[in-house]
C-alpha cells in the first residue's frame, strides 16, 4: 500500500515542496472529470484555493469574488484564472445586445463601410442579431414594433438563466400582459423586481433537417481582447429538437419543438442516449454541400466567422482585457432556411457535461487544446508572455482573427476594396450583395 506523505513532519513537508517545485498547482470549483483528467494528466498539482494556486478554473459566481472591489485579492504574473472579470458585456443575453447595438452606431458615426445599410434600413453587414428588446424598460418600443406585424411570434428569455430555464414563445400582446402588466399602473412589472428579460423576434423559418429544428454551438477561445485574438474550435457540433419543427401557434408551448438545448431535450420521449441528438459541424458542412451546393455552404460558414469577430469587436472596447485572463465561449448560432446564420447567445461556461461516450472525448480535447494554448507547455504560467502560441500548440483550434496580424500586414489597406483576401482572419467574408464591401474584419 502506497503511503501517503504526512504533512505534519518537516521533512516530509520539504521533499513534498520540492516534488511540487515547478510544476502548475490547480484548483477548480467545476468537479468535472474532462477538466480533473487534463490537469492530472500534465502531472499538475492539486491544491486547495486558499494556498499558492497556477491556474484556478472556476464558476462565473467565483470570479465574480476573485475581481470584486471588497473580496477580490491580486492575481501574481504567475497565476491565471478562465473567464475575463466582466465577460458578462457578451455573455449576458441583454448586454450582448446592448453592446452590438452600441458598435453598430459607432461605426455608423464614423462612416465605416461595415455599417452600410440597404434601401430598408437593414444593415448590409451587421444584421446579424434577431429584433430584440430589453424588458421591462423597452417595453413600449417592443409594443410599437409588435404592432407592425402582429401576425409574427416573439421568445421571451431571462438575461440572466441559462439551459432553456424561462424561455416561453408568445404570439398576442395579451401573453405578455397576463404575464407581467400592472393594470393599475400600465408599466410592465417583471415576477420579481431583479429579474430582467430579452424579447425577440423568433426566428420562424429555420434550416430543418429529417424536419428538426438545430443550433449550432461553436467553441470559441479569447487569449486577450486588446489586441483581439481569437480561436475557433473546429469540432463544434449541431443540437436537435427531437419533434419535428411545426411553426403552428397550437405548438408554441412544446419545447421539444422549439429549444435545442440539452439540458431540455434530454426530458423527451424521444431522446436518443447513444448520439445524444448531436452532430458533428463537419457532418452538416458535408450534408449542405451535397444538398446546397459547395459555394453556399462555404459562404455560411465565413458568414458564421464573421458573426463571431464582429460580437467581439463590439465587447472589446468595454471588456476588462486583464492579463490573467483568458475565456472559451459557447457559441450558439441557428440558420435559417435561406442559410443566413443568427447569434443567439454566447455561454461564458458551455457545459462540460457528457451526454455521450462522443460528447466526453470531444470535450476532454477542448479543455486539453484550451490549456496548450492559455498554458504553454504546461508550465508555470507567466501573464507576460505575448499569448501567440506556435502554429503546432493550436491542435483542433484555428486562428479565427488576430488583430495584430491584421494591422501589422495590411497598414494601407482600401476599406472599399474587393481586390484581395483579408489578412488577419479566417475565411473570405463576401456576401452577395452586388456592391462592393470591406476588404477586411477590422
Amino acid at each position: 500500500m502506497e503511503r501517503k506523505l504526512s504533512m505534519n513532519y518537516p521533512e516530509n513537508s520539504e521533499i513534498t515542496l520540492r516534488i511540487m517545485a515547478g510544476k502548475v498547482k490547480w484548483v477548480t470549483d467545476i468537479e468535472k472529470s474532462v477538466l480533473i483528467n487534463n490537469f492530472e494528466k500534465r502531472g499538475w498539482v492539486q491544491v486547495s484555493e486558499n494556498e499558492d494556486w497556477n491556474f484556478y478554473w472556476m464558476s462565473v459566481q467565483t470570479i465574480r469574488n476573485v475581481f470584486s472591489v471588497e473580496t477580490g485579492y491580486r492575481l501574481s504574473d504567475d497565476q491565471i484564472v478562465n473567464h475575463f472579470p466582466n465577460h458578462y458585456e457578451l455573455t449576458r443575453k441583454d448586454l450582448m445586445v446592448k453592446n452590438i447595438k452600441r458598435y453598430r452606431k459607432e461605426l455608423e458615426k464614423e462612416g465605416s463601410p461595415l455599417a452600410e445599410k440597404d434601401e430598408n434600413g437593414k444593415y448590409l453587414y451587421l444584421d446579424f442579431v434577431p429584433v430584440t428588446f430589453m424588458l421591462p424598460a423597452d417595453y413600449n418600443l417592443f409594443v410599437e414594433e409588435f404592432r407592425k406585424n402582429p401576425s409574427s411570434t416573439w421568445i421571451m428569455k431571462p438575461c440572466g438563466k441559462a439551459q432553456g430555464k424561462g424561455i416561453f414563445l408568445i404570439n398576442k400582446l395579451s401573453q405578455i400582459k397576463k404575464w407581467s402588466r400592472d393594470s393599475k399602473t400600465s408599466t410592465f412589472v417583471s415576477q420579481s423586481s431583479k429579474e430582467a428579460y430579452v424579447i425577440s423576434l423568433y426566428i420562424n423559418n429555420p434550416l430543418l433537417i429529417g424536419g428538426k429544428k438545430f443550433d449550432l454551438r461553436l467553441y470559441v477561445l479569447v487569449s486577450t481582447y486588446r489586441p483581439l485574438r481569437c480561436y475557433m474550435y473546429k469540432l463544434g457540433f449541431c443540437r436537435f429538437c427531437t419533434v419535428k419543427y411545426t411553426p403552428s401557434t397550437s405548438e408554441l408551448d412544446n419545447m421539444f419543438v422549439h429549444l435545442t438545448n440539452v439540458a431540455i431535450q434530454k426530458h423527451g420521449d424521444d431522446y436518443n442516449h447513444i448520439h445524444g441528438g448531436k452532430w458533428t459541424v463537419s457532418n452538416l458542412r458535408l450534408y449542405l454541400e451535397s444538398t446546397r451546393g459547395k459555394e453556399v455552404t462555404s459562404k455560411l460558414f465565413d458568414e458564421i466567422h464573421w458573426i463571431i469577430v464582429q460580437s467581439l469587436k463590439a465587447v472589446a472596447p468595454v471588456m476588462n482585457n486583464d492579463k490573467h485572463c483568458f475565456e472559451c465561449y459557447g457559441y450558439d448560432i441557428i440558420i435559417d432556411d435561406k442559410l443566413k446564420p443568427w447569434l443567439i447567445e454566447v455561454n461564458a461556461s458551455p457545459s462540460l457535461t457528457s451526454s455521450t461516450a462522443n460528447d466526453r472525448i470531444l470535450k476532454y480535447n477542448l479543455i486539453n487544446d484550451t490549456l496548450n494554448i492559455a498554458v504553454p507547455n504546461g508550465e508555470i504560467p507567466d501573464c507576460k508572455w505575448n499569448k501567440s502560441p506556435p502554429k503546432e500548440a493550436l491542435g483542433n483550434y484555428e486562428v479565427l482573427y488576430d488583430e495584430e496580424m491584421a494591422q501589422s500586414e495590411m497598414p494601407d489597406r482600401d476599406l472599399r476594396s474587393r481586390s484581395g483576401q483579408p489578412i488577419g482572419f479566417k475565411g473570405n467574408r463576401a456576401r452577395d450583395t452586388g456592391k462592393s464591401g470591406p476588404l477586411t474584419w477590422k
